[in-house]
């Protein structure tokens, strides 16, 4: 039976609204989740059972964002703070990437005992700081973050300037590890007594560190600005001399037949055939206590340019017949 115009004009409107519904469905945003405090609360309680002043149920937020991370801080807000707490402590709570776990559980506690009204310096800072320096930690503003407060706080012990204790903290001084605090506490008051730019405290820095990462008793006692200027620009150079007998040897190691030749291992060649050679005399022959001879052939690019350096000479510009095998340098 042939269907009446009525129904044929209500069907169409039928598929034009269904049509309608369908467009809408795909173009319309997913509804947004309601933002979730309690898993907010049970991140900022993690790990710190008793320590709340407040219940966690009687958090009331009127937040509306969603951000976990802006959740957890409120969360300890309201779980922990009795008094307000600078921003380089809660940062924590915000974001911890690149941090270990035992030094997010350290700067989490810090700032519990800040915000509940705990000594810091009794809650574990007196590791690091002293009772002035934990002071000014904590009486710090501004967008300092939490490591470069903690290097303002013991910059201050040093100098009276602010600004240069603020432009030290945001050097590579502040990115140090904790557990080598001592030498670089030294290297901070060094750079209060002997400003210099942050570009070249940086520089300075690279050298320092790799002076006590060869050295562990190495010390900046008696040392000056223009002194640590000279030594840095001489461990540059020899840096640079170094890479390039380095590039010597690979050039020489790539031609080398797989058979023979350049058999050492790591960043050393073969050298001369002839072996090291060491001799202790006997306790009648000795002239002192303990005393040894010896010959030992200098196989790497490293030794070369340190025997150049300590000898004031230039062995090193005979790399290429070394590691040719066409001569040998022994000490």
């Amino acid at each position: 039976m042939a269907k009446s115009m009525i129904q044929r004009r209500q069907e169409a409107e039928r598929e034009r609204i269904e049509a309608y519904a369908v467009t809408l469905r795909r173009v319309s945003p997913v509804a947004r989740p309601a933002p979730d405090f309690e898993r907010a609360l049970d991140d900022a309680r993690r790990g710190f059972a008793g320590m709340a002043i407040r219940d966690g149920a009687l958090w009331r937020p009127k937040l509306k964002t969603r951000d976990r991370a802006r959740l957890r801080l409120a969360a300890a807000r309201h779980l922990y703070a009795r008094y307000p707490v600078s921003a380089a402590l809660e940062g924590i709570w915000l974001d911890a990437s690149g941090l270990d776990a035992s030094e997010v559980a350290l700067r989490k506690a810090w700032y519990i005992a800040v915000a509940r009204g705990d000594s810091l310096y009794k809650a574990g800072a007196n590791a690091w700081l002293s009772r002035k320096e934990v002071h000014c930690f904590l009486n710090l503003s501004g967008d300092l973050i939490f490591d470069e407060a903690f290097w303002v706080a013991i910059a201050r012990s040093y100098t009276d300037d602010p600004g240069l204790a603020a432009r030290l903290a945001r050097t590579k001084i502040a990115r140090t590890p904790r557990g080598e605090l001592v030498f670089w506490r030294e290297v901070t008051r060094f750079f209060c007594g002997h400003p210099a730019s942050k570009e070249e405290i940086d520089d300075l820095c690279d050298y320092i560190g790799a002076m006590h990462q060869r050295d562990a008793a190495y010390t900046l006692k008696g040392r000056t600005l223009a002194s640590l200027r000279r030594q840095m620009l001489e461990w540059h150079r020899d840096i640079a001399a170094i890479e390039r007998i380095e590039a010597m040897r690979r050039r020489a190691a790539g031609r080398a037949p797989h058979t023979a030749g350049m058999r050492s291992q790591g960043r050393a060649w073969d050298g001369s055939r002839l072996e090291d050679w060491e001799w202790q005399p006997s306790s009648k022959e000795a002239k002192a206590h303990g005393e040894r001879f010896f010959l030992r052939q200098l196989k790497t690019a490293e030794d070369l340019v340190a025997e150049s350096r300590a000898m004031h000479h230039c062995v090193s510009m005979y790399a290429a017949k070394c590691i040719a095998g066409n001569a040998s340098i022994w000490v």
